[in-house]
């Protein structure tokens, strides 16, 4: 090989390479939408939002079973007290 292609091999094609992937990662900062930046006005609607939305309001009743106890207020915790 001559100093051609040894520069070639081992410069400039990891070069391309890393230059087509910083590219790739940069590609989504400079087409994306304008971001909020603290102290800017809000312009959008208040949202609420929910993991359930079907759900939201709706409490959690647990039914006794049959010796007459509900759910068990056990909370666990890093306490040795069990």
């Amino acid at each position: 090989m001559n100093i051609v292609e040894t520069i070639l091999v081992f410069a400039l094609i990891p070069l391309a390479i890393y230059g087509a992937f910083s590219l790739g990662t940069l590609r989504s900062k400079f087409a994306g939408t304008p971001r909020y930046r603290p102290g800017q006005e809000w312009e959008h609607p208040p949202l609420w939002w929910s993991a359930n939305p079907d759900g939201v309001g709706a409490r959690d009743t647990a039914a006794p079973d049959a010796a007459g106890a509900g759910r068990p207020t056990a909370r666990g915790g890093a306490r040795g007290s069990w």
